[in-house]
């Protein structure tokens, strides 16, 4: 996989790159939002109506919440051979560089674009020295093992979370 800021040729030769949230990218983003929430709703016996209300609910309250804790962080739609397929979000201190939120739909899922962007971060956390950590619900497994893989360890149990960090190798 080769990059260039914001562009990655996946090994199939396939291009990923990412732009900046605009307005009109709303209901592609809730969309987005509502497919990592699809098992959970699945439990639910609630009409369409209900459960597009509440995922419009949990979704803004998503964003407040990381607007809240990370005014400037950044807000990208993934783009898959030009098509958007994911968003990811990211928040940066002088310290860290936080993970906030990456979701692909199921089409992209399993084809190498997440495990890119992940690697351009953990360049980024190497170049600049800062720590990158990312909360995983804690029982998705899968997600687990993926960090993992990626060199992240559990550093704090939140109760439904886990915090995960990987931390720049020159950081000892």
């Amino acid at each position: 996989m080769e990059h260039s800021a914001g562009e990655f040729i996946l090994a199939d030769g396939r291009k990923v790159t990412l732009r900046p949230v605009v307005p009109e990218d709303e209901e592609f983003l809730l969309r987005v939002y509502a497919s990592t929430r699809e098992e959970e709703l699945a439990q639910v016996l609630w009409d369409d109506g209900q459960k597009d209300a509440f995922l419009r609910q949990q979704s803004a309250a998503q964003r407040r919440e990381y607007d809240a804790h990370y005014p400037d962080a950044r807000y990208d739609v993934i783009l898959l051979e030009g098509n958007p397929v994911g968003r990811i979000w990211v928040g940066r201190s002088d310290v860290e560089i936080h993970l906030l939120d990456i979701a692909l739909l199921g089409e992209a899922q399993n084809r190498g674009v997440g495990t890119a962007l992940l690697r351009a971060l953990i360049e980024e956390s190497e170049r600049t020295n800062k720590r990158l950590t990312h909360t995983v619900f804690i029982q998705n497994t899968g997600a687990l093992r993926f960090y993992q893989r990626l060199g992240f360890v559990v550093v704090e149990d939140l109760g439904a979370y886990l915090m995960m960090e990987r931390r720049p190798l020159s950081d000892g």
